[in-house]
């Protein structure tokens, strides 16, 4: 059995802040009681846009992460990684209340981490095909006679 355990981390991880972003739109519309859609209303927006964002971002990260450790293996490169997407994915959900500073620090981890998995990713393709691209060398079967 193969154990990815960043991965899972990182599932969990994700799985509770979109339960604490769904958690944040419900009370923002209770208070407002606008229970569909979004009424016109600017923090309901904002919080909708925020797990908006975390969904549409996360999935990436996440199959990423889990193909380069089932590919490599667990590091420590890897372990900062999820970490870092999760404290800046939770800064982007702030931030979209108005810490300002929240919301573009959430974006860049999130843009930099991305393109950094993806490049990750593609050298890890690229080694491996390299090596499993090797030219096989003839070994000679004949049976000897005489």
């Amino acid at each position: 059995m193969t154990m990815l355990p960043v991965t899972l981390i990182l599932a969990a991880g994700c799985a509770l802040i979109n339960l604490w972003l769904s958690f944040r739109i419900g009370a923002v519309r209770r208070a407002a009681k606008i229970f569909v859609g979004d009424g016109g209303d600017d923090r309901i927006i904002r919080r909708m846009r925020a797990q908006a964002n975390f969904v549409e971002n996360a999935p990436f990260v996440l199959a990423l992460v889990g193909l380069i450790e089932f590919g490599v293996g667990s590091s420590i490169w890897l372990w900062i990684a999820v970490a870092v997407f999760l404290v800046g994915r939770i800064c982007h959900a702030v931030g979209m209340d108005g810490w300002r500073a929240g919301r573009m620090i959430g974006t860049a981890v999130t843009m930099l981490l991305l393109l950094t998995l993806a490049i990750w990713a593609v050298v890890i393709a690229y080694g491996a095909t390299r090596t499993a691209a090797m030219p096989i060398e003839p070994v000679d079967v004949s049976v000897p006679r005489g």
